[in-house]
């Protein structure tokens, strides 16, 4: 596997283990040792917010979401403590779709909307003086990048209203898995559209959104 793919799939996968997949199994270990609810939440929630500051010492640079984090986790951490109340840390769940919700849709509003800065990844110096070109003078490049941004940030902030719906009202030990489960689908669900979106507009219009071409099937 060549070297940039390796660092995409890790770029992926070390946050996702980090900010989800780890906390949840300490939550869950936590409980089978009898510690309270409370406890288990505001301990395993410590994972991705101690990530998000250790992150920040070593490249010496705040990342929004990693402030939003910390934060999130230290409100809701002492609002707990007063209130006794460990739904008060599942809401605080909801805060980080909420602020990446807003954000994105925020970004409709810059020069470049967020689909634009994320494809940067995946695209090569080549492919992103492309896309540049393409976003001056192609309306329909802006159009599908602004149809993206909507479906981006409308389906964090789905994720949002739906888990504080459930940190209100389900019991405490099934909302983390539930809220966890829900969150992959909605993101599985948005990534498809992404992908059936892309591919379409490759299609019709000859370019990609996002810097990776279909490669063209070989001739007979």
């Amino acid at each position: 596997m060549a070297r940039g793919s390796t660092n995409r799939w890790r770029a992926l996968f070390v946050p996702l283990g980090i900010n989800i997949l780890l906390p949840l199994a300490m939550y869950y270990a936590l409980r089978a040792q009898d510690i309270a609810q409370w406890q288990a939440l505001l301990l395993s929630s410590a994972i991705p917010a101690a990530h998000a500051l250790g992150t920040a010492v070593v490249r010496r640079r705040v990342e929004v979401f990693d402030l939003v984090m910390v934060v999130l986790l230290a409100v809701s951490a002492a609002t707990t403590v007063i209130s006794g109340s460990p739904r008060v840390l599942l809401v605080k769940d909801a805060g980080v779709p909420a602020a990446l919700g807003l954000w994105i849709l925020g970004s409709l509003f810059a020069s470049r909307p967020f689909p634009f800065h994320f494809a940067r990844r995946l695209r090569d110096p080549a492919g992103q003086e492309e896309a540049e070109r393409a976003w001056d003078d192609r309306p329909d490049f802006q159009a599908a990048l602004r149809g993206l941004t909507l479906l981006w940030g409308g389906s964090q902030l789905l994720d949002a209203a739906l888990s504080i719906l459930e940190a209100l009202t389900l019991p405490v030990d099934l909302v983390p898995v539930i809220g966890r489960f829900q969150s992959f689908a909605i993101l599985g669900v948005v990534a498809a559209l992404t992908v059936r979106r892309s591919r379409a507009f490759q299609s019709g219009r000859g370019i990609p959104l996002f810097g990776i071409r279909t490669p063209a099937a070989p001739r007979a």
